[in-house]
Order: structure tokens, then C-alpha cells, then sequence
């Protein structure tokens, strides 16, 4: 049977459009550190290229490449973890600099893909695709723990209310985030959602007080 992670994971993808705690274990990914605005053209290219190596993996029996215990799967979300350079964060006033913004960008890779497969992977993606950038992807096991989070539902520029309603969640829990930093999970396609339906799953890490 297909595993379809909007059914099989509803707990970790498909949450509430209101704060809740949750712990998120060890998950697998294709990942890229970049630093800019997202809305330049630029960022489009780190996407691209995750999504090279997610759909690679994807559709790789297909050119012969069955790894043990291969399952069939549907291509998990583009996820980002962002946060500000060191400069932003020294020099905030309050006003978010987009063009100060630090992410790393990633999509998760099923259990059955191990580091071997993931660099075997690359190299095969790297000889279809011209894209430099495939030589800033890393593989990571990234465990996030204890966490709080809620879908927001509309323009990524007014997610800061959500995370005020997270926040007081999160110390009405006797909870405390561990960092600024902070995780989303892009669940629509900007391209083809109206800003004011774009569904994105907002999440951070807590810790007691």
C-alpha cells in the first residue's frame, strides 16, 4: 500500500489551525543552507534542486535502482528552518530584513534511504542537472523533540500572529522557546494559491521554564 503521509502523518502535517504541542522525532532529509529573500529569483533554484533529488529517489526503481525495502510513497512537503544572520540579530529593531534572513531548506526522505543511496543519488542527479547549488545538499537526521506548532492559514508576511498565539500557548504550558529559530512546512503551492489560502505548518522548539 502507498504510504500517503497526508494520511498516514496527519498528526505532524496535517495539525490544527490552533497551537499544540507535539514531539517530533528523528526524521531523514535532503537539506540546503542559503541566506536572502525569498521572494528573489534566486531561492527558486535551491527548491529546484531538492526536488531534483526528491523525485529521483521517488521515481528511481523506475531506471532500475530498488533499494531494500523500497515502499511506494507520496514526495513529502518542502519544509524551512529559518532564522537571521548574525548581523540582523545584533542590529534588530524590530523590522524584519528579509534580505537578512538565514534558511536551510529541506524535504523528508522515506526510512529506506540511507546515506549510500542519498550520495548515489546525487551523483546521479548531478549528471542530468546543471544546478551548482547540488554541491551545498547535505543528508541529515534532524530530530526536533519537544515542540509547539499550528497550521497558519494565509500570507507568510502575517505569520507573526500565529506565532504570538503559539507563544501563549507555549507559557500557559509553563513552556519556553528554545530559540527564535523556527520551522514551516509549505503544505500549498504559492503558484497556484491565493495568498490568502496558502497553508503552511508553523512549529518551534520548547523547553521547560
Amino acid at each position: 500500500m502507498k504510504h500517503e503521509w497526508r494520511k498516514a502523518e496527519k498528526n505532524i502535517y496535517l495539525t490544527k489551525a490552533t497551537p499544540e504541542k507535539i514531539t517530533i522525532p528523528e526524521f531523514r532529509f535532503f537539506t540546503i543552507q542559503g541566506e536572502g529573500n525569498p521572494n528573489d529569483a534566486s531561492f527558486s533554484r535551491y527548491i529546484e534542486v531538492l526536488y531534483s533529488l526528491a523525485y529521483a529517489v521517488r521515481m528511481s526503481p523506475k531506471k532500475g535502482f530498488v533499494p531494500e525495502r523500497y515502499f511506494e510513497y507520496t514526495v513529502y512537503p518542502l519544509e524551512g528552518v529559518w532564522d537571521l544572520n548574525e548581523h540582523a540579530k545584533e542590529n534588530y529593531t524590530g523590522e524584519l530584513d528579509k534580505n537578512a534572513l538565514v534558511f536551510t531548506l529541506m524535504i523528508r526522505q522515506p526510512k529506506f534511504v540511507d546515506e549510500s543511496y542519498a550520495e548515489m543519488i546525487v551523483d546521479q542527479v548531478r549528471k542530468t542537472k546543471l544546478n551548482d547549488l547540488l554541491d551545498l545538499v547535505k543528508f541529515e537526521s534532524l530530530s526536533e523533540g519537544a515542540c509547539i506548532q499550528m497550521l497558519h492559514i494565509g500570507p507568510y508576511d502575517e505569520e507573526p500572529k500565529s506565532f504570538k498565539l503559539m507563544e501563549a500557548f507555549a507559557s500557559k504550558a509553563n513552556l519556553k522557546r528554545t530559540s527564535k529559530t523556527h520551522r514551516e512546512i509549505y503544505l500549498s503551492d504559492p503558484r497556484k494559491v491565493a495568498p490568502e489560502k496558502l497553508k503552511t505548518v508553523l512549529r518551534f522548539m520548547v523547553e521547560p521554564r
